[in-house]
């Protein structure tokens, strides 16, 4: 017997159907949902700072704290720019319920975020971290400090060097001395003047004087060998002054840096790592430094220069500001890893859980490509001399002082060996004829033999060993999850702003997955 089918049954679809009562958006978002929790967060932090801010006065502003809420859940969801903010509060039901229904344009949402919460915002991070640290989720008695090189928003062909500047200026001079040396040739004897300027120094005024006085000297002049240098001299009336000005403004926004970007002066040009094989290529770009705890943000700074070693004293002091104290120990790698370094965390009461560069080739089996450097020699600290590849003693024959670039004073000794003529190590010890001279400070060699102790210690490796999993994840996040591999904001203030709603998000995340929801979706 054929059986008839069955007809499907569907539930009722009308799309003009009436509600007695409207429905509510509270009722439509789940307890636990994340837009519920940064609410919550966010309403336990002081705004005081940011309502200063505001004059008083004039026409009715939307409530910052709205703002900020509504900016902070959006860097969350890695919705950045403030036309996808707008969007998203017309169209997405977490941030209409967050934002009260409220729909302020995208000019109104960049313009807080530039001019109002970015003086603020650092604030307003520390008071999360401080929420965290009262509820014994992050300590600041051990921070991992790391740093990593983020593009700017930059056109990478609008690079000015410091060197090609001093390159040219160089020449410049190197060109005006040649045509005063012939000048004074062409001179009697007692007529004769010396060149006006120093090595190191050009200054406008004094270059036009010059020329006008080379121009004056070269009229009179009728020897077929003056014809060209008169073509150059007059072309370097018109140009040479002007230009000699443009290099001293580049040179005041270079302020001792090597580049940067004509679209963006404050960033410097680095080498990025463009993919897995270690490829690099010069753009500009920030050198972002944070310092973590359980994988949450604790600190963060933007940095001009690209070497991590020269901002480690800057991130302390700015920890020490912001807490009110430093922190028990610092771990970080081999890049921060200098005399400098270890002389003030030691001077600020912090031990360094921090490798120096020549830790692990000094400690591999494998044989060093240059087996005699002076790193690689035994200094004796107590009886105050340095053993020689062959065994002898090379006493001190005289101390002197050491002024790094940054203004940092390192006191040496310079130890001198004997007999090299007649030893067999000669050629590949010794480059030079005469006896050896190695240079050694003596402070350095201390805090190297008190890091190797520390690190000797299953205490200090185990610490030691935690900076993988604590400070480079957060980067991993940032850069893979979050999708910040170039800044958006120009200018420092610009990044520092960015940068902060990028780790404030990153930490309310934290919460959100492991502490203050643990049973929130997947979509956290």
């Amino acid at each position: 017997m054929k059986k008839t089918p069955k007809t499907p049954a569907f539930k009722p679809y009308d799309q003009h159907q009436m509600f007695l009562f409207p429905p509510s958006i509270e009722d439509m978002i789940p307890e636990n949902h994340p837009v519920r929790i940064v609410n919550k967060v966010l309403d336990t932090i002081s705004y005081k700072s940011l309502f200063d801010r505001y004059p008083g006065g004039g026409t009715s502003s939307y409530n910052p704290v709205m703002l900020v809420k509504v900016i902070m859940y959006a860097y969350l969801n890695n919705t950045y720019t403030s036309r996808d903010i707008e969007a998203a509060l017309k169209e997405n039901i977490h941030y209409m319920w967050i934002s009260g229904m409220q729909q302020p344009d995208h000019n109104t949402i960049n313009r807080f975020r530039k001019n109002k919460l970015g003086e603020t915002l650092k604030g307003l991070f520390i008071q999360l971290v401080e929420l965290l640290i009262e509820h014994n989720i992050v300590s600041i008695k051990e921070l991992y400090l790391d740093g990593t090189k983020i593009e700017a928003n930059a056109n990478k062909y609008t690079v000015v060097w410091g060197n090609s500047i001093k390159t040219n200026k160089i020449k410049m001079k190197a060109q005006l001395k040649n045509v005063w040396d012939y000048i004074q040739k062409q001179t009697a004897v007692e007529e004769k003047e010396e060149f006006p300027f120093e090595y190191s120094e050009l200054e406008p005024e004094k270059l036009k004087e010059t020329i006008e006085k080379i121009n004056k000297t070269l009229a009179d002049s009728l020897d077929e060998e003056s014809k060209p240098l008169k073509k150059k001299m007059i072309r370097a009336a018109k140009e040479w002054p002007e230009r000699l000005l443009r290099y001293q403004e580049q040179e005041k926004i270079l302020s001792g840096r090597n580049s940067y970007s004509e679209t963006d002066h404050e960033a410097t040009f680095m080498r990025m790592k463009e993919d897995g094989l270690n490829n690099r290529e010069f753009k500009p770009g920030y050198n972002l430094e944070i310092a973590t705890n359980n994988q949450i943000i604790v600190s963060y700074g933007v940095f001009p220069n690209p070497t991590d070693s020269k901002t480690l004293p800057d991130m302390i002091r700015g920890i020490q500001e912001e807490y009110g104290k430093s922190p028990d120990y610092l771990i970080a790698d081999a890049g921060y890893g200098s005399e400098e370094n270890f002389t003030f965390l030691r001077n600020a009461g912090i031990e360094a859980v921090v490798k120096y560069n020549m830790y692990e080739r000094l400690r591999r089996r494998k044989p060093l490509k240059r087996p005699f450097t002076t790193e690689t020699l035994h200094y004796n600290s107590k009886e105050g001399y340095v053993v020689c590849p062959m065994g002898q003693r090379m006493e001190l024959c005289r101390t002197g002082t050491r002024i790094r670039k940054g203004g940092y004073e390192r006191e040496v000794g310079y130890y001198k060996a004997k007999n090299c003529d007649s030893c067999p190590l000669q050629g590949v010890c010794n480059g030079e004829s005469g006896d050896r001279i190695v240079e050694v400070s003596r402070e350095w060699r201390e805090q190297r033999s008190a890091v190797d102790e520390l690190l000797e210690t299953d205490f200090g490796r185990k610490l030691y060993a935690r900076r993988k999993i604590d400070v480079e994840p957060v980067f991993g996040n940032i850069k893979h999850n979050k999708g910040i591999r170039r800044f958006t904001l120009r200018g420092k203030k610009g990044v520092m702003t960015e940068i902060g709603l990028v780790a404030t998000a990153h930490n309310l995340r934290k919460m959100i997955i492991s502490i203050l929801a643990p049973k929130a979706p997947s979509y956290a």
